[in-house]
């Protein structure tokens, strides 16, 4: 299994916006390197959903249910999307400054690479952000 961590701004799409919907289409990924990828999400893959520019946190977990497919919002053969649903919501969410604070996360891609939108993240990351959301 690999993890992954999305990134969404809460004003358009919001954790709760998602859980509403049920299923998500991650569309409008226009990076190559997210596009990459979301092309190496695989079924069932878990993902922490990241609400960015308000509230900078990481605020639930959610799973790949449909791997990549042609983007339906473009005509260009570039782009891809994935579908993913809720699995829950974290107890306490994990702020950008927490997961910058802790020496465990250094190497991070959200910090790394804070502008990328689908990041890959290593399994330790996604413990370490877990056990976080459950202190």
């Amino acid at each position: 299994m690999n993890y992954w961590l999305v990134k969404s701004e809460p004003f358009k799409y919001s954790w709760d916006d998602f859980v509403n919907q049920g299923t998500g289409m991650w569309d409008g990924v226009r990076n190559f390197q997210a596009r990459n990828n979301l092309k190496a999400m695989k079924v069932d893959d878990l993902v922490l959903f990241y609400h960015s520019n308000e509230g900078m946190e990481v605020v639930g977990i959610a799973k790949i249910v449909k791997e990549a497919y042609q983007d339906p919002t473009t005509e260009d053969k570039n782009w891809v999307v994935v579908d993913l649903v809720p699995v829950e919501k974290l107890p306490k969410t994990v702020t950008l400054k927490q997961m910058k604070a802790d020496e465990r996360l250094k190497d991070l891609s959200l910090i790394k690479q804070s502008r990328l939108s689908v990041a890959h993240i290593k399994p330790e990351e996604f413990d370490i952000i877990i056990g976080l959301a459950h202190e």
